[in-house]
């Protein structure tokens, strides 16, 4: 899903603010994306983004690996340098200078598609015949791509549960082999998606906020 309301450049930025960022910033760039590092994939907002630099909010206290990246919906990737981090919000150097367009306007080279993150969570598949074992391959807010041995059809309606999970009912969507991608028919909102994320990749980010 893409939260963008638009790109708004700050002509204000002349003069010594420009010298100060070293590259002119534009704002009012609302776009979710994902930090990815060696702790997981945790959902961000991109706010601001410069040729030499993004700062970003999450949901939740930062990662605290040193190695991150930024990844786009489009898998589009940025390594990233920490300049500075507090409590949710933080502020990186691209570790070289990025195309400021490219990057807003995402260009995309296969249908547009939802934030994905490449979490495996072993997965109980209920269905009126019976239920089976499955884990995820990744997960958006609006459905999943799972990996099982059962066979179902396509438009068949499911139930998938996990201990990390509330019990989601589900519609399949495609199939290919023993891969399966299905459509949520309760959504998750962006920070009970970024949250779930966190808890069941590195639970201490939670710490105090459960």
């Amino acid at each position: 899903m893409d939260y963008s309301t638009g790109v708004d450049r700050n002509d204000n930025d002349a003069g010594g603010d420009v010298e100060q960022r070293g590259a002119p910033r534009f704002t009012s760039l609302i776009r979710s994306a994902k930090l990815v590092c060696g702790q997981g994939e945790f959902v961000c907002v991109i706010r601001d983004v410069s040729a030499t630099g993004v700062s970003v909010r999450t949901f939740h206290p930062l990662p605290t690996d040193t190695a991150v990246a930024l990844e786009l919906q489009n898998g589009e990737t940025y390594e990233l340098e920490l300049v500075r981090g507090e409590g949710c919000e933080a502020s990186y150097r691209f570790a070289r200078p990025v195309e400021v367009e490219r990057l807003i306007h995402e260009n995309w080279k296969f249908p547009k598609r939802a934030l994905r993150l490449n979490i495996m969570l072993p997965l109980t598949v209920s269905t009126l015949s019976g239920k089976a074992r499955a884990f995820t391959l990744n997960i958006s807010q609006q459905g999943a791509r799972i990996e099982c041995d059962d066979v179902f059809a396509i438009d068949q309606r499911v139930t998938i549960s996990c201990e990390h999970l509330p019990d989601i009912r589900c519609k399949v969507r495609w199939r290919k082999d023993a891969n399966y991608g299905l459509v949520f028919e309760d959504t998750f909102a962006l920070r009970e998606f970024a949250m779930m994320a966190a808890k069941v990749q590195c639970p201490f980010l939670l710490q105090g906020q459960m």
